[in-house]
């Protein structure tokens, strides 16, 4: 398949490569924001830092930004492109790459993830106590009740962070649960210029300091590890008892996206060398890519900072990003990160279009003023004059005189949905139904609109369209329904959540599995409203959203529960637990449905399943990764000893016989096939697992091959004693690509399961498809 091109990494790496060095760059006097990659061993030893080596034999004390000496070597700076092509021919410099912006990805769930007061994983943890995560967000709003210290205990003594004020934060913003909090701009500066969002800031818009001004921020971290708060809704929706998955783990916020601003990579890896040296166990980064590119792991300072992290030991937790249901959506690829696609709860909103024929259409709606109360009133749809921006409800494009005292029909895209309604009511409308398109199927999300509206999926948005077209006279009412538990099916693969195959290495799947992420209630902050637009005056300490940004500090702070329950697992272990013990049922014991197809949904879709936190606290088998299986890893996807140092900040020698990236201990095994083999070809892969369970334990292997496929395991049997903890086993899969029928996703699936015939379900999802050659 030729989407699978980027698995051949020699040729690509050339490519690569000369884009950091001299060659690529243009004589621009520009000045722009650099990284460079360092090889820290070679500094002089006249100069008592690497600071002061950088500022004399590379740049200009006023034009370094950040110093990184952690996860990373090296140093940001701002300078001409001529000024950055002349440095990387210095003999010490390692790489070198332009500053990057990235986007942000933007309760029930606890219960709905297993997790129950004073059992289980909560009580085993003692609700993720003394663990500390660090948040890599928008900051934080320090005086939502969801950051209370009540009843905790002091601050761990291994804590070496600071709480860092500024405009509108004090020291006194932190307590013993918001233990840390900092805040990195110099990459949005360097790049706004003079006068810019940031180095110009208006504190109505955003604050120089940890002070969220955007929310975000305020509800991933709230997620992860909210305190219990009663009496929580948004305007009377969800409401209940708000708490995240690790109610009493510590929080440390690293405040690196800017409202308005995104996120730059300079800033992003300052924070992974600052939450490192502060002693975080967990970091949850909500945020990837802005291009829909990922970029390979040596030009990609997630993946850097994030290696740096984990060969430490600190679990990093990262979102999918929100471009599905697109194939190959999936974002923050790199093996050492866990990837959170997004999934449904039980839980939902409902609302009504009651059109002028009396047929009822389903949709959502999180709107809280006051209703239509089943008033008739004229429908329109302004795209019926062909016309794509009126259709979209674009600023200033909607006649007053059309669509005055009438309901909006209004297409998805290419604006936010709640700046839609904002456009409709400064026109005059009195409400809007909300249409998707093909492309997003049928996925929903609530948004806490302005007016009275609902979200239509893709079917229901054509039934509305239609009646206009064929209705002289179109009418139709708005009925919002408010809350609803005990949805079923759930959950559901969201229609937004990104995707595989894993575009940079198809051996590695991705997403790693899935989590709540779709109509998620936690806390707020009190800079905007709930729908974040500025014209927004409403205040809400709690909110609602939706996106792999709200799935991901799920599976944070379930990593902190684990941790706690078991210190001395690795990340690796903690990612091998959640992914092998995943639900790939849902609440009806059915296979998990894609929302965007109504069809079954795939590992691409879900990777090993949605987190079940129920069995993750006792997995029986883990697959755990050393740093050396990662640095193997890197060699097998053809890198150099130079781009696997600028990566790992180590020195490594390749072994002579070229590794193999599909061999690298993973819970999940991917199988590519060649298109143009000549008859059955068979590929094996070893896997090692760690038995954390009773030390007398017996698994027998179950198959369930994938359709038109052979796979064979030996030994099928594993016997552990108190003498032998850890077992290797081959995994042979033998296809046929000229008589290998793939499904219309490419690939066909399987799974391969250890059973201890006790309470142990150990699975690892099969993934089998084609390549084709360059």
């Amino acid at each position: 398949m030729a989407t699978f091109l980027s698995s051949f990494l020699p040729l690509l790496v050339l490519l690569f490569i000369s884009s950091i060095f001299p060659k690529s760059f243009s004589t621009d006097s520009t000045v722009k924001t650099f990284i460079f990659r360092v090889d820290s061993q070679s500094k002089p030893s006249i100069f008592p830092t690497h600071y002061h080596w950088y500022t004399s034999e590379f740049a200009e004390p006023t034009r370094i930004l950040h110093i990184y000496d952690t996860v990373f070597h090296g140093f940001s700076a701002s300078l001409t492109e001529t000024h950055a092509a002349s440095l990387s021919n210095h003999p010490s410099m390692l790489a070198v790459f332009e500053d990057h912006r990235r986007e942000l990805h933007t309760t029930r769930s606890p219960q709905f993830l297993g997790l129950r007061n004073q059992h289980g994983l909560w009580s085993d943890s003692d609700y993720g106590s003394d663990v500390i995560i660090g948040v890599f967000d928008t900051g934080v709003w320090p005086e939502r009740r969801s950051f209370s210290d009540t009843n905790l205990g002091p601050v761990p003594a291994r804590w070496k962070g600071v709480c860092q004020t500024g405009t509108k934060f004090a020291a006194e913003s932190c307590n013993r649960k918001l233990i840390g909090a900092r805040f990195f701009s110099k990459g949005h500066e360097a790049a706004a210029g003079p006068g810019g969002p940031i180095t110009g800031i208006n504190e109505t818009i955003e604050f120089m300091s940890p002070r969220d001004a955007d929310g975000h921020g305020t509800h991933t971290a709230s997620t992860a590890a909210g305190r219990h708060a009663f009496r929580a809704s948004m305007e009377g929706y969800a409401a209940g008892i708000a708490k995240g998955v690790a109610p009493k783990a510590r929080l440390a916020v690293y405040k690196v996206c800017w409202k308005n601003s995104g996120c730059f990579d300079s800033d992003i890896l300052a924070a992974f060398d600052a939450a490192v040296n502060d002693g975080v166990d967990v970091i949850s980064i909500s945020i990837g890519g802005g291009d829909g590119i990922s970029s390979p792991y040596y030009l990609d300072p997630i993946a850097i900072g994030a290696y740096g992290a984990v060969s430490r030991g600190i679990f990093v937790s990262s979102s999918a990003g929100n471009d599905g249901p697109n194939l190959m959506s999936v974002t923050n690829l790199a093996p050492w990160l866990v990837t959170v696609g997004a999934g449904t709860i039980d839980r939902n909103f409902p609302a009504e279009v009651i059109i002028g024929d009396g047929r009822r259409l389903n949709g959502v709606s999180l709107y809280s003023g006051e209703q239509l109360k089943g008033k008739m009133y004229p429908l329109v749809y302004p795209g019926k004059s062909g016309v794509l921006s009126a259709a979209l409800c674009m600023e200033n494009l909607l006649d007053p005189n059309v669509v005055k005292g009438k309901i909006v029909i209004c297409d998805r895209g290419s604006s936010p949905r709640v700046a839609k309604g904002l456009v409709v009511k400064k026109a005059g409308g009195v409400g809007m139904i909300l249409a998707n398109g093909v492309s997003n199927g049928e996925g929903l999300v609530g948004d806490a609109h302005l007016l009275p509206a609902c979200a239509l999926g893709s079917d229901e948005g054509d039934v509305v369209k239609s009646y206009v077209s064929s209705s002289a006279n179109p009418t139709a009412t708005i009925d919002v329904k408010g809350t609803v538990i005990g949805i079923k099916p759930a959950p559901v693969v969201a229609s937004f959540s990104g995707r595989g195959p894993n575009g940079l290495n198809a051996e590695i799947l991705k997403p790693d599995l899935i989590a709540p992420g779709v109509n998620i209630l936690a806390a707020w902050t009190d800079a905007v409203g709930p729908t974040g637009l500025d014209s927004d005056q409403r205040k809400t300490e709690f909110n609602i959203l939706s996106g792999t940004s709200m799935a991901c500090p799920h599976v944070s702070g379930a990593a902190a529960l684990l941790k706690s329950a078991h210190p001395d697992w690795s990340p690796a272990a903690i990612r091998s637990a959640m992914m092998t013990t995943a639900s790939i049922t849902d609440n009806k014991f059915q296979p998990m449905i894609d929302e965007a197809t109504g069809k079954r949904s795939t590992p691409y879709d879900f990777g090993a399943g949605h987190l079940n936190l129920g069995r993750a606290l006792d997995p029986g088998l883990i697959y755990d990764i050393t740093n050396n299986d990662y640095e193997n890893f890197l060699c097998g996807i053809g890198y150099n000893p130079k781009l696997v140092q600028v990566v790992t900040r180590s020195s490594v020698v390749c072994p002579m016989k070229k590794p193999l990236p599909e061999s690298l201990n993973y819970p999940s095994i991917a199988a590519l096939f060649s298109t143009t083999s000549r008859g059955p070809t068979s590929k094996t892969f070893i896997r090692t697992v760690t038995n954390v369970g009773q030390a007398n334990a017996v698994y027998i292997a179950k198959i369930e091959a994938p359709k038109g496929v052979t796979v064979t395991v030996k030994p099928v049997k594993l016997v552990f004693t108190p003498a032998l903890k850890k077992m290797s086993f081959f995994v042979t899969i033998t296809a046929d690509s000229k008589h290998l029928v793939l499904d219309d996703v490419g690939a066909v699936f399987g799974s391969l399961t250890w059973i201890d015939g006790i309470k142990h379900v150990v699975r690892s999802p099969i993934v089998v498809s084609q390549l084709d050659p360059l």
